[in-house]
């Protein structure tokens, strides 16, 4: 959850602070009663901006209020992080399978499969902390290809090659949720005129996946087709292709007679990957833990690589009536992640937010399978936006495939400055082209630093301009383990 006090504390306090003291045998009594005041306080402000819109939007936008005020509720019982460390089990042998002993379908089969796949690609956040505006999506990636370009390719040349017809442009949204205020506990919007406040509104997380999947109709109409799994991925991860292997395990040849309701694909964590989402057993079941729900005190535990080897690459395979069924029966009970934000006029507020993996546990069967670092291949940072438009990489069909002259299978670490590589705009304006990368291992960049046409970055290299200095490499430099200062002098690592 969060650290420091919950605004339901600053409520409490207040309650007392006006005279209604309690004793000590009613403060349990008197904390349930004052939630309950606070949930019915938020109820009212939500009926009160549903009054605000048009009469024939309410029924579909009452529904959406009432998970809302469902995941309000919740959060209001929960207190501190929403995990009991000592309740951590360690994983079974077969919670996880290696991606290498999965087998390959027979070419005669593999149509039949896809036609029991749906493609689902998360569009992404607005990518705001790389400058741009509008859904990452859009962000042009390769040769003016942006990532929905790339995935359009991928999807086309699967359904071409397989004479296939794997759905993927059927568009649905997810829901609208108002931020709170953490001052009085309430939302910060004054109407339901979402467009001319978007501070006000925020979307829930990708935990929404499932409600909105059934609510726009389309989880109906895909059973009914006869699918049976979707794969759901991130769109910015240009590693998370359809796998046909996973999905020859789930509904092909190699199918177990129950397969699993879901499956996570993760990899083997790194230093880099140390905040990532892993894999526990608790309570008999395999679950997702995400840092937010770690208690302070085991922060250090959880980032070890010893202890988790595996992180979620988000990449997530799920079965379409198991889906169906758990939301009929109520019983997707997802961990609430408090995302606390200060909006551009200094409100502080918080958004409660869902992840899709942490569902897994509501799954019967559920195991991770250990995917080779190429299915992972995100766009968070330009310094991720600088590995996939460089050489590392050849556009294949919409997939990116890593250069068989790289002689390493891991991607080179590289690090640049926020001040003047952090905003795409401005990173692109740095490069009069991408530097050669295939050599690098790490790269680090900080300040005012630009790259001329055909430079060569091999092994370790770190490029640091002092405040007020400003270093260009020249065009066609080749830079193998070298340290350039703020004063241009170029010297071996």
């Amino acid at each position: 959850m969060t650290s420091g006090i919950r605004p339901i504390d600053v409520l409490l306090q207040r309650a007392a602070v006006r005279g209604h003291q309690r004793a000590p045998s009613d403060s349990k009594e008197f904390h349930e009663v004052t939630k309950r005041d606070a949930l019915r306080l938020l109820e009212n402000e939500v009926d009160r901006l549903l009054q605000t819109t048009e009469s024939a939007r309410r029924p579909a936008l009452q529904a959406e209020m009432g998970r809302f005020a469902d995941l309000f509720g919740r959060f209001l019982q929960e207190e501190g992080p929403s995990l009991d460390w000592n309740k951590i089990q360690k994983l079974p042998e077969n919670a996880v399978m290696d991606y290498t002993n999965l087998k390959s379908p027979k070419n005669e089969q593999i149509r039949l499969m896809l036609d029991k796949l749906v493609v689902i690609k998360l569009n992404g956040g607005l990518g705001t902390s790389m400058g741009c505006h509008g859904p990452k999506s859009v962000i042009p990636v390769r040769s003016d290809l942006t990532f929905l370009d790339l995935t359009v390719q991928q999807i086309e040349h699967l359904n071409k090659t397989y004479d296939a017809n794997v759905p993927l442009i059927h568009t649905f949204n997810q829901s609208c949720f108002p931020r709170i205020s953490r001052e009085h506990f309430l939302p910060v919007a004054k109407d339901f005129d979402v467009e001319k406040d978007m501070e006000a509104w925020y979307p829930p997380g990708h935990g929404d996946f499932y409600d909105t999947f059934r609510n726009s109709g389309l989880l109906k109409k895909f059973l009914c087709e006869g699918r049976e799994y979707c794969f759901l991925s991130n769109i910015d991860n240009l590693g998370a292709t359809v796998d046909l292997n996973i999905l020859n395990k789930l509904v092909g040849e190699e199918r177990a007679t129950t397969p699993p309701e879901f499956v996570m694909e993760v990899t083997d964590k790194t230093r880099a990957d140390v905040k990532g989402g892993t894999l526990i057993q608790m309570e008999n079941k395999l679950r997702l833990l995400e840092i937010a729900q770690v208690p302070p005190e085991h922060v250090d535990d959880f980032k070890s690589v010893k202890t988790f080897k595996f992180f979620n690459t988000n990449n997530i395979w799920a079965n379409l009536s198991a889906i169906d069924r758990v939301l009929r029966e109520r019983t997707l009970n997802m961990e609430i992640i408090v995302n606390n934000k200060t909006l551009e006029n200094g409100l502080r507020v918080i958004q409660l937010e869902t992840a899709v993996g942490s569902a897994m546990k509501c799954f019967d069967g559920a195991i991770g399978i250990n995917v080779p670092r190429s299915r992972f291949l995100p766009v968070k940072k330009s310094s991720d936006l600088l590995l996939v438009m460089s050489n590392l990489y050849t556009l294949k069909s919409g997939s990116l495939v890593m250069s068989p002259q790289r002689m390493f299978p891991t991607t080179p670490l590289v690090k640049l400055g926020e001040n003047h590589f952090s905003k795409v705009k401005e990173f692109l304006g740095r490069f009069a082209n991408i530097p050669d990368i295939i050599e690098l291992d790490h790269l680090t960049v900080s300040g005012d630093v630009t790259f001329g046409r055909g430079v060569s970055l091999r092994g370790t290299v770190i490029i640091i301009a002092n405040h007020g200095d400003r270093i260009d490499i020249p065009a066609g430099a080749i830079l193998e383990n070298k340290i350039v200062s703020g004063n241009m002098r170029i010297l071996d690592h």
